[in-house]
């Protein structure tokens, strides 16, 4: 992998105090790119963006260079509900997270497709591709991008296999959608990327469903839950069942080169996001050397 052909790497910042403070935390520890919230994750209604704020926002932006920017959707959008009352709430916020994207000019949205709870997959899948319309009618996206992110398949979620990404992706040309690969969660859905030939045979999967050139993030966590238990827990590079030679693999593959490879590991100690992040610098720059 040459110097012009290395990814971007970054994490998760927190956004307490501002949302430009996510950009700070990701400067400060030598990051490119940085994901983040746009808004409290946990709550339907969203206090609305200020004109101060979104103006403060891009200044440090512009200031940081941080590139690209990645807004993680809220927990609580379900685009593949079944019951029609979340499924009318998970429309709405879903569409006030792409508004939000576009005000702050923000490259991408990165969003579950949601569970099939009280229905079957093929109608959840379905389900999804409705929402995503629907929730994105007359907006013009110019060039943000809605990333549909693989799942675990933790309880009835879609999304665990790349045919339903794809499934989805179809139903609605008109948006565009790319893809977010989650390390952890292709591992715990049975896509066995320990040795080479399962990470061959994962990336043909993708190019063959959704092509490898609509990967634009990468979540690059390792696994504290076994393979294909359908468990989504993340952990530390090189501490979990997946293991460093094979996230090693992935982090310099030359098929990712242009997307972008973001942590969401645990932060429950002081440092480690820059300790996650000097490993995973440290198998992109080994590639080079």
């Amino acid at each position: 992998m040459s110097q012009a052909t290395l990814p971007r790497i970054g994490f998760h910042a927190p956004i307490a105090g501002g949302l430009q403070n996510a950009l700070l935390k990701a400067r400060s520890l030598n990051a490119d790119a940085v994901q983040m919230f746009s808004r409290n994750p946990r709550g339907w209604v969203a206090k609305p963006l200020g004109l101060e704020e979104i103006e403060r926002f891009r200044s440090v932006r512009a200031e940081t260079g941080i590139s690209p920017v990645v807004i993680h959707c809220n927990y609580l959008v379900n685009l593949a509900a079944a019951d029609e009352t979340i499924r009318e709430k998970s429309r709405a916020s879903f569409r006030e997270e792409v508004e939000r994207g576009l005000a702050l000019g923000a490259d991408y949205l990165v969003v579950h497709p949601g569970s099939a709870r009280g229905a079957c997959e093929r109608d959840a899948i379905q389900t999804c591709a409705e929402s995503l319309r629907v929730a994105c009618r007359g907006l013009e996206l110019n060039g943000f991008r809605i990333l549909l992110e693989n799942t675990a398949g933790q309880g009835e979620c879609i999304g665990h296999r790349f045919e339903h990404l794809r499934e989805i992706i179809e139903r609605c040309p008109e948006l565009h959608l790319g893809v977010c690969l989650d390390t952890a969660h292709a591992f715990t859905a049975g896509y066995d990327i320990r040795d080479e030939d399962g990470l061959t045979a994962a990336f043909e999967s993708l190019e063959r469903n959704v092509g490898l050139e609509n990967v634009r993030a990468v979540h690059f966590n390792d696994s504290k839950a076994d393979y294909n238990s359908r468990v989504d827990r993340h952990w530390h590079i090189g501490l979990g069942h997946i293991g460093s030679e094979a996230l090693r693999r992935v982090a310099s593959h030359r098929a990712l080169s242009h997307a972008a490879f973001l942590l969401e590991t645990p932060q429950d100690e002081l440092g480690e996001d820059a300790r996650n992040l000097e490993v995973l610098r440290s198998f992109i720059q080994k590639e080079t050397a």
